[in-house]
């Protein structure tokens, strides 16, 4: 008969520690990614996405009735407003952005480069003058410029003249400046920003070997701000083509843009479907440019 040896233990050695059981299998219990996608999509949809279907679907449902149509849209596009009002609104955007670009970059340069007392201000207005309503822009240049503006009750009181030259305000020309003035800022902020992380060393060294200023600006600060260029005159032009408040606070009656057009065939006219139809190609423009500029600065790696 065989015995069992037991085995001493050391005295103070801890015993084995049980082998604790395998794990099994957990289910994992994370939410898949799609679900979080749902309340943002869900939100995009009846905020914008189910309005814009609505405008397209009554823009080719004709009052008469009798179903779908591409009518509506062969009656504007043969109408001589709309083609007007098209010409208008491109030529306007067009040359706001040009004028926009010019002045915020000369402007930027001056507050980023020159030394002034109170630079720092400037800078911290240009970003609360972004927060202001397009129309009290117009309102400040009609107080100035306009037929009783401080302008033309100067030229009278001066001169004994029964009225005052400056009637440009409900021209086209009065628009392009109420734009330009409202809008020059979004192109400086972007520029601002740039001209911050520009390496003040690549000056230095240009200067020193002979470069004039125009030459320093031409070669060296340009190229480092075209990206912001870029951005800026993208916006701008974007916004100035959707522009509603400063064509209707000018007073400007010959100045038809596409979205003066859309509240003109909706409001006066009670044309619903034509209003849907501008409207669809005023928003058709606004895309396709703001994909246009989206291609350009990829490629360009801005």
């Amino acid at each position: 008969m065989t015995t069992a040896t037991a085995v001493p233990r050391t005295s103070g050695a801890p015993a084995p520690a049980a082998t604790a059981p395998a794990p099994g299998p957990r289910r994992s219990r994370s939410v898949p990614a799609w679900v979080w996608a749902l309340p943002p999509v869900a939100v995009l949809a009846l905020a914008f996405l189910y309005p814009l279907a609505l405008v397209v679907q009554q823009s080719v449902t004709p009052d008469d009735g009798g179903g779908l149509s591409l009518d509506p849209y062969a009656d504007v596009f043969a109408s001589e407003v709309f083609r007007d009002a098209l010409t208008t609104t491109v030529w306007l955007a067009v040359g706001s952005t040009v004028g926009c670009l010019v002045l915020g970059f000369v402007l930027a340069l001056v507050i980023a480069f020159v030394p002034f007392p109170g630079g720092k201000a400037v800078t911290r207005f240009v970003e609360v003058f972004l927060s202001f309503p397009s129309f009290l822009i117009t309102l400040a240049l009609l107080f100035i410029y306009g037929s009783v503006g401080m302008a033309n009750g100067l030229w009278t009181d001066v001169t004994g003249a029964a009225d005052g030259p400056f009637h440009f305000l409900t021209t086209p020309w009065g628009v392009l400046l109420a734009e330009i003035t409202y809008f020059t800022p979004f192109v400086m902020r972007p520029l601002l920003a740039a001209f911050s992380q520009l390496d003040t060393g690549q000056l230095e060294v240009a200067s020193s070997l002979g470069a004039g200023p125009l030459r320093v600006i031409r070669q060296v600060i340009l190229p480092e701000a075209l990206p912001a260029l870029a951005a800026g005159g993208s916006l701008v032009l974007v916004m100035c083509l959707n522009e509603f408040g400063i064509v209707l606070f000018t007073g400007a009656k010959d100045v038809t843009t596409l979205p003066m057009l859309v509240y003109s065939k909706a409001i006066l006219e009670s044309d619903y479907p034509a209003a849907c139809v501008v409207a669809v190609v005023n928003i058709a423009i606004s895309v396709g440019l703001y994909s246009l500029y989206r291609v350009v600065s990829r490629r360009a790696g801005a």
